[in-house]
């Protein structure tokens, strides 16, 4: 940051706090993350090469799908680069240097415009070198153009899912990412390959002819076999290399180094780890295999990282193999690996409803045990200690809180966020257990669970929570306050559900409104069931199969429903919008009468400008606001959490993988394309703006402190769903000395006990943001949390800035 003249005391005081809590770190680590951190994010164009090639060589032919995959996998395990940082101690990367990112083909291919708009864009580029332009033009685009997955389910879903699509009602997630959003569980860090393939032999030996899914059964386990053997040459190969170059290498300690990573490399993951440093490496292997085989929504997580990292950690100390410091500098290696991936490059809407380089790799710590016993541990702490001093875009972490766990951790992790890092965020784990039960989950399923992506419950290691993109309630609201056509297009998307002018009382709004959600949702969820039904026929994915409980053992693969859980999960967006509008619309229509609905539909479509700028004005200002702890707007946001949530669940399980149909309410930085395809709004929303984000209220409303904010959100019941974040944003003198950060953990432990789900905490003022914008170079490493994850500042669209500084900041709490 410049030392430069600053607006106000203030201001300076902050800037000097974050300075001052940037901690020292090794001299290797140091330089890893220097590399990470400077080297500009490009497109890796080798395993669409590697990939392209394998299916041009015929290979592939006569084969089963899963057998095809399987190969695929192998094929590029065989051929991938396999670089070394310099200085590093965990191998392997998706890519072939830090920071270079791979595309998948066969999932969505990139256009050559697609290509020159990541290439060139101001705000987050993926570079393309012209070797990498003239291999799209020539090979990849001729080779996969109509045959992927992305044409697949556009030329399968209906012309109502298309039109809803391109009017900005939904997202989805997989018509260019694959199913994943994930975690693993213990079975990876208690089981190696060969015992993998050693139940694979025994579940095809027990098969019986007589059952109708014999073939399938059989194809998918040879897969699965397969892809073991394409990790453990992977292994191999890094074994090799490391021996090689400890051959060559001059100094002593690096040496030593090399050749215990070679050793480690012979020995996972074929095998169980058993110290922690295998662990790390095991995992990573893991980890990479998983994100190579496709691209996952979102990347794949570890876990319940400090409590599958402990025993390895324990013994080693015991033993004298580990130190707590050379512990913590394996962490760090294998942090800065975690920031080496950035996220797959993304094309149209998805590229403008998540811009970031984020993966959403995500590190839970806290919690409970499988026993119900305190979750917390010594490496629960050291990864605090990671996280405030290493200080990358990521991997994301999560708190996960327990009325169970020592005060302490809470306050170490708030000691975290106090300088403004936007890291770590929090998490009601008694409440996730409650949510795993109400799904059906065993108990011990549930307290192994965690969170992953943003905010989003699931059993670690035992489910496949798909995640099927982003439903925006308050278009469907302007949709109904038109009688079913979007003002923006001109076209009847909804149904004709009677013109708001002769409503005669809010329910008849209120109901209005139901009949087009679930006039939407009929179609979303058609639409789910048949791009669903898709990747579980041609993007099988036996790698990531032999991971997840219960995939080997049933012969099924992950996106065929093979897993112990399968849910299919929808993500609410607006509900802060919505609830104000729909107060504002009961409060000023029908009960007050000091606003026609003529009139507050004229100044919708004038977009409150001219004379309707007074209606916005008594809008803003004499409205019962969701997030002051006002009943009447808390009951109508109740009312919409309670409601969508019957509608969503109200669905049968899908055909294919039985998944139950669940509800999280988060937005990614969806909110902000959604804004852009809504226009204005009853609460006096202007039209374009980025509507809420989660679930927090409308962005400058809640003006009543943070204590409000939790009462109001807490009326609502989140049990219900699988996840709902919060953001709140606080003046950084709130987090300074103890007795502040009592007050805070109090807060929260509070805010966890009456139920809510999801905080976290974005320590910094509206003037430091402002002037970041204006002088960009000088605030470089300024990060604030975005929404379920933290991003550069600097680096974001300039309507995602607006957005965070429009945020309400606390002065008290």
């Amino acid at each position: 940051m410049s030392d430069g003249s600053l607006e106000s005391p203030a201001l300076e005081k902050e800037i000097q706090k974050r300075r001052s809590a940037v901690k020292p770190i090794n001299k290797r680590i140091a330089k890893l993350r220097e590399e990470s951190v400077n080297s500009k994010v490009k497109i890796s164009p080798e395993r669409v090469k590697i990939i392209t090639d394998f299916y041009k060589s015929g290979a592939a032919k006569g084969k089963s799908i899963p057998h095809q995959r399987a190969m695929a996998f192998k094929y590029l395990m065989e051929r991938a680069s396999l670089p070394i940082e310099e200085g590093q101690l965990i191998v392997g990367i998706r890519g072939t240097g830090p920071q270079e990112v791979p595309t998948y083909p066969e999932i969505c291919t990139h256009s050559i415009e697609d290509l020159k708009i990541l290439s060139s864009r101001e705000n987050m580029p993926y570079l393309v070198d012209d070797e990498t332009f003239k291999l799209y033009e020539e090979e990849i685009i001729p080779e996969w153009q109509g045959n992927t997955m992305r044409d697949l389910i556009f030329g399968s879903v209906s012309d109502e899912w298309i039109k809803a699509y391109e009017a900005g009602i939904w997202t989805e997630f997989m018509e260019q990412r694959a199913p994943g959003h994930t975690a693993g569980g213990e079975r990876i860090f208690k089981t190696g390959l060969l015992d993998i393939r050693e139940e694979i032999k025994k579940k095809i030996e027990e098969a019986k002819p007589s059952d109708p899914s014999y073939y399938d059964k059989i194809e998918e386990l040879k897969a699965m076999d397969i892809a073991a053997e394409a990790m453990l040459i992977y292994a191999r190969r890094y074994q090799e290399k490391l021996e090689n170059m400890a051959n060559e290498e001059q100094n002593p300690e690096r040496k030593k180094e090399l050749m215990e990573m070679a050793r480690i490399c012979s020995r996972v993951p074929a095998h169980a780890p058993e110290t922690f440093w295998e662990a790390l490496q095991h995992y990573w292997f893991i980890h990479v295999g998983i994100v190579y085989e496709t691209n996952p929504w979102d990347s794949y997580n570890p876990g319940r990282f400090d409590q599958h990292l402990f025993p390895f950690y324990k013994k080693d100390v015991e033993e004298g193999r580990l130190t707590r410091e050379r512990a913590k500098e394996l962490l760090e290696a294998f942090w800065i690996k975690v920031n080496n991936q950035p996220a797959v490059p993304k094309v149209g809407v998805t590229a403008e409803e998540s811009f970031t380089y984020n993966d959403f790799t995500k590190i839970n710590i806290g919690g409970l045990k499988e026993d119900g016993s305190d979750g917390v541990n010594d490496v629960s702490y050291l990864v605090l200690e990671v996280l405030n001093e290493v200080r990358t875009l990521q991997p994301n972490t999560a708190v996960l809180v327990s009325d169970k766990n020592p005060r302490h951790f809470l306050l170490k992790a708030l000691e975290v966020v106090g300088p403004g890092f936007g890291e770590p965020p929090f998490f009601n784990f008694d409440g996730a257990i409650v949510k795993m039960l109400r799904q059906g989950k065993k108990l011990e399923d549930a307290r192994t669970a965690g969170v992953s992506g943003c905010v989003e419950t699931g059993s670690f290691g035992k489910e496949s929570y798909i995640l099927t993109g982003y439903f925006n309630l308050p278009k469907i609201l302007e949709i109904t306050l038109n009688n079913g056509i979007d003002p923006k297009t001109g076209r009847m998307l909804g149904i004709q559900t009677g013109d708001p002018s002769s409503f005669k009382s809010y329910e008849e709004l209120w109901n209005a409104f139901l009949e087009q959600v679930k006039h939407f949702m009929e179609i979303k969820m058609a639409g789910n069931d048949i791009i669903e039904a898709l990747f579980a026929k041609y993007m099988p994915v036996p790698f990531l199969s032999l991971w997840t409980e219960d995939c080997v053992k049933r012969g099924k693969d992950y996106n065929a429903g093979g897993t112990r859980y399968n849910t299919q999960y929808l993500q609410i967006v607006g509900l802060g919008t919505l609830a104000y509008s729909l107060t504002s619309l009961k409060f000023h229509v029908f009960d007050k009468k000091t606003i026609s609905m003529s009139d507050m539909l004229d100044a919708l479509k004038q977009d409150f400008e001219g004379k309707y700028e007074i209606m916005r004005q008594i809008i803003l200002n004499k409205t019962p606001v969701y997030g002051e702890d006002e009943d009447y707007s808390d009951t109508i946001a109740k009312e919409i959490v309670d409601t969508v949530v019957d509608i969503v669940e109200s669905y049968p399980p899908s055909p294919v993988r039985k998944a139950s149909k669940r509800v999280y309410f988060l937005p990614t930085t969806a909110h902000v394309y959604f804004g852009k395809v809504t226009g204005a709004t009853p609460d006096g929303r202007k039209a374009g703006f980025p509507v809420s984000e989660g679930i927090s209220p409308v962005q400058g409303t809640d003006k009543k402190g943070v204590a409000a904010v939790f009462r109001s959100i807490t009326k609502c019941d989140w049990d219900k769903t699988g996840g709902a974040l919060l953001n709140q944003k606080l003046t950084p003198d709130i987090l300074e000395g103890r007795e502040n950060l009592k007050k805070i953990a109090s807060l929260i432990k509070t805010f966890f006990n009456m139920g809510g789900h999801h905080v976290q905490f974005n320590v910094v003022s509206s003037e430091l943001l402002r002037t970041a914008q204006e002088h960009p170079k000088d605030f470089q490493d300024l990060m604030v949390r975005v929404a379920g994850y933290s991003d550069y500042f600097v680096n974001l669209p300039k309507g995602l800035q607006e957005e965070i500084i429009a945020r309400t900041e606390h002065k008290n709490l």
